[in-house]
């Protein structure tokens, strides 16, 4: 059988004796990736949190907006919340297997609201999570933390970056599979987590939410989100 021709400008994950080498793409296969650019949104692919004590309801709806945004609105009563989850826990953090998250999302008030983004347990009181790995807010202040967190017990990043208003913002985090989890805003390292209370043994599951600060309905939208993991 004839040898097929390399792709010289091609990229490979694999073996040098793997069959896919040859492919002019990376081998889907070699990792579990979930991307959602949010051009869709199905309300039956999330288990959704809400309390609406409000006059109104909270919405999540697509935006207008180029390249794919979803925007979670909240009811106008303060502690009024909207809470998101990918149905499914299909991610775990596990010993020799990297894992990259991503996301890009914006907080209409960020002084007056309560917000986490990351990988967690499917909860109902998702602001007191036990298990996971975290971006967050607090109300009261525009700094953003990032935790690790396994049985209730965290180890905390405090005030890794100020947000903005109304203004996007990316956050990321990489684990080596060793030791340690990197942590970014837009694009820029900002410390390295230890393992030490790494949620290691739950399976995990994308989430994302806002609660009100005050009686005033407040607005979180995501942009996109990434999770990569070695298989």
């Amino acid at each position: 059988m004839a040898t097929p021709a390399r792709f010289t400008n091609g990229v490979t994950n694999v073996a040098q004796n793997s069959l896919t080498r040859y492919m002019p793409v990376l081998d889907p296969t070699k990792v579990h990736m979930w991307f959602n650019d949010f051009d869709k949104y199905d309300a039956a692919d999330w288990t959704v949190t809400t309390t609406e004590a409000g006059a109104g309801d909270a919405t999540e709806a697509l935006a207008d907006a180029d390249g794919g945004v979803l925007v979670i609105t909240n009811d106008a009563a303060d502690n009024d919340l909207d809470f998101l989850q990918k149905k499914g826990e299909s991610f775990k953090f596990v010993a020799g297997k990297k894992l990259w998250y991503k996301c890009r999302f914006k907080i209409l008030e960020v002084l007056q609201c309560d917000a986490h983004i990351g990988l967690t347990i499917t909860d109902t009181t998702l602001l007191d999570v036990t298990d996971g790995v975290y971006f967050k807010t607090d109300d009261g202040d525009a700094y953003l933390d990032f935790g690790v967190e396994k049985d209730n017990t965290a180890t905390a990043a405090t005030a890794i970056a100020t947000l903005v208003a109304n203004t996007f913002v990316e956050v990321g985090f990489y684990y080596n599979g060793v030791d340690g989890i990197e942590y970014s805003v837009d694009g820029v390292v900002k410390g390295t987590a230890a393992v030490t209370n790494l949620p290691d043994d739950e399976e995990l599951t994308v989430t994302f939410g806002i609660q009100n600060g005050e009686a005033v309905a407040n607005v979180l939208s995501i942009d996109y989100i990434m999770v990569c993991k070695e298989r």
